[in-house]
């Protein structure tokens, strides 16, 4: 079969500059692996953007397809786990990074990068999820897991990705959700959510130097790292946990040991790449049972592969809202 032909997105680097085109690849091309995938649907996600601009510390080697998400069916597995035409969703791991991806209508990948797909969940459901559903569902795990009251909860960079799930999926659990953003002109888009209490990121801002900030937050998912996270962190209630999950704003965590020993609040890192199989499993049941969303279609834009070009260039402005998925 490797002489099959399929449709694949190729970001391809010339003299520094960095281009995008649909191509015709056959799965001889693909990397090595011993399971093969026919891509039903993938998403895009701000790691997706980045291989596609050229990040050498997310792509390494051009010629690229990215595509961190990828769900469809098996045509192959030489390890035995999956029969042909079984379902299954493939998130994180080293796939789109340095592996083509999802953004072809073929995968080859390593067969433990996969899971079944779970009962009461499609395939497109699957995508719409991804890897920013996934991680909003993982934090939101950990989160109930560090056993906090319930009070406010904060989600920062709301209406992104991992924010708008994170949101949406406390909010049905009957939290009552903050959630900080900048488009805060997007009232009806977080009231679908079901989120009420919206706030502009800038009110979360402070430049006091004091070591500890009114509390505020029985629990922060946040997404964005930089001073929002350290100010949540300061302003995180006595006994409250904070997730991190995320950089956009910047790596840098400028902090004191106060809200730790005067308050005993928790940081709990978050990383859906190399989560441990078991526990990604029990994640993905979540999702496809009590902690699933009604409105998934509310905050979901499904494109082809040829439209992908222009929404990687909103994401990269900061222009995107919601999931954007992609029907192969």
């Amino acid at each position: 079969m490797d002489n099959i032909k399929f449709k694949a997105l190729e970001v391809s680097e010339v003299e520094g500059e960095y281009t995008r085109k649909v191509i015709e690849k056959e799965i001889k091309d693909l990397p090595a692996g011993n399971l093969i995938i026919k891509v039903k649907y993938s998403s895009l996600n701000y790691k997706d953007a980045l291989s596609a601009a050229g990040n050498k510390g997310v792509t390494r080697e051009y010629p690229h397809t990215p595509g961190i998400d990828a769900a469809g069916t098996v045509v192959e597995d030489q390890s035995g786990t999956y029969q042909k035409g079984d379902q299954v969703i493939v998130t994180g791991y080293d796939l789109g990074m340095n592996t083509d991806g999802g953004f072809g209508e073929y995968i080859r990948i390593p067969a433990e990068w996969a899971v079944r797909l779970p009962e009461n969940l499609s395939l497109r459901e699957s995508m719409i999820y991804g890897t920013a559903g996934f991680t909003a569902a993982l934090s939101v795990y950990k989160l109930l897991a560090a056993d906090i009251e319930r009070g406010n909860i904060l989600v920062t960079g709301a209406s992104g990705g991992v924010g708008s799930f994170a949101s949406a999926i406390l909010a049905k659990l009957g939290y009552d959700v903050t959630a900080a953003t900048g488009k805060t002109e997007a009232e009806e888009y977080f009231n679908n959510l079901g989120v009420k209490n919206i706030i502009n990121r800038k009110e979360l801002a402070d430049d006091s130097g004091k070591m500890l900030l009114k509390e505020k937050w029985s629990g922060v998912i946040d997404t964005v790292g930089g001073s929002l996270l350290s100010n949540a962190i300061k302003s995180t209630s006595y006994d409250g946990a904070v997730t991190c999950c995320g950089n956009v704003a910047s790596a840098k965590l400028d902090l004191n040991v106060y809200p730790f020993i005067l308050r005993g609040v928790s940081l709990i890192g978050i990383d859906s790449v190399q989560c441990e199989r078991k526990l990604r499993e029990d994640v993905w049941q979540k999702i496809a049972s009590d902690w699933k969303i009604d409105q998934l279609d509310e905050f979901t834009t499904e494109v082809r592969l040829e439209d992908l070009d222009r929404q990687i260039e909103n994401m990269l402005a900061g222009n995107s809202k919601g999931r954007v998925i992609v029907k192969l």
